[in-house]
Parts: structure tokens; sequence; C-alpha cells
């Protein structure tokens, strides 16, 4: 069962990204903020939940929010600032859209910057331990999926549909035929052979 509240604080925001791992797209991150009422016994890191669950979940989120955000960070800006302050961005973006403000703010992973004044703590493994930080993952994942959807059906070689911009083998294999389109980062290594070092 996730946890509802880590701090003391009434309004107290959960807030995570999806996409960082990508080599196209852009880093979605959410934040989100219950009541101390909410409950729900399907909602998990939205790793753990069937896109079909993801997907039944994502409107009682925004439903039964008191308030939630989301912010994409698309890859020009990405290669500009890295992958991480990106993420980052995209948080502070998506918390920023937030009324009522939150008092509290509790981060998936072990990274984040101050906004203005809120405190906050980071949490490893936070979107598998409160519901805040589950239902950011969720709203996160789904919007970004959404767009990956969208795009798809510029560029169908790549089958971002199904690969949401993650390195996999068909979607490197694309890259390596098609060459890249201006939604790929160019920051990333893109091809396993761009690893290689020369010893």
């Amino acid at each position: 069962m996730l946890l509802k509240n880590h701090s003391n604080f009434v309004l107290e925001c959960g807030t995570d990204e999806a996409g960082r791992g990508c080599l196209a797209g852009p880093v979605t991150a959410a934040a989100v903020i219950f009541s101390s009422t909410f409950n729900n016994s399907i909602l998990n890191d939205s790793k753990q939940l069937s896109e079909s669950k993801r997907d039944s979940l994502k409107p009682i989120i925004e439903l039964k929010a008191l308030t939630f955000g989301v912010a994409h960070v698309f890859q020009d800006e990405i290669d500009q600032i890295n992958i991480l302050n990106a993420s980052i961005l995209a948080m502070h973006q998506s918390i920023t859209q937030l009324t009522p403000k939150p008092e509290f703010i509790i981060v998936d992973g072990n990274k984040f910057k101050p906004i203005g004044d809120i405190p906050f703590e980071t949490i490893i493994k936070g979107d598998s331990k409160y519901l805040s930080i589950a239902a950011a993952s969720v709203l996160a994942k789904t919007y970004r999926d959404a767009f990956m959807n969208t795009i798809h059906e510029e560029f169908p070689m790549y089958n971002w549909k199904q690969n949401k911009g993650y390195p996999t083998k068909e979607h490197r294999e694309a890259i390596r035929k098609y060459g890249i389109t201006k939604y790929h980062r160019k920051s990333f290594r893109l091809l396993p052979e761009q690893i290689k070092l020369d010893i």
C-alpha cells in the first residue's frame, strides 16, 4: 500500500518525470497534490502498471487531484542544458501550474533544485512509495506516450507508437537506415558505435 504523505504539510506535492532515457521526443514531468482522503489501491509506479491500467488511472487522477500540472521539455532544450537539467526544469514547470501552491515537494529520485522557497525532499524509488509521486509518474508517462503516438504519424518508420523513443534495437536500426529527425536528441548517443573508445 502506498503512503499518502511524507511530511506534515497538508499541501504536499509529488513530482516525477518520464522519457529521460529516450533518444527522441521530450522529457515530460507531472506534479500532483491529493487531499488527505484520496486513496486508490491500483495506483503504483507507472513502470509497474500496464498501459491499459495507466490509461484508466489518468482520468481518475485528474478528477481526484486537488491540482495537477504536466510539462514537456523538448529535444532542442535537452541538447542545450542536458537531460538532468531538462528533467528538473520539466518538474519545475509542472509544479508552477499547481493551484493551490504546494507547501512541500517530494521528488522521485535523488536530484532536484529548489523552486522558490518551497521545502522539498528527494526520495529514491519514491514512485513506488507515495501516492502523489506514483500519480505524477502515471501522468508524465501517459502524456508523453500520447505525444509520441502523435509524432509517430509523421515518422512511422521509427515505430515510436511502440517504442516511445526509447533505444530499442528496432529504433536504432531505423536511425541507422533513415538517419535522425528533428525530434531526436542530438546530444545523446543515438547509435552504439558512438560509444566505442579509441584506445
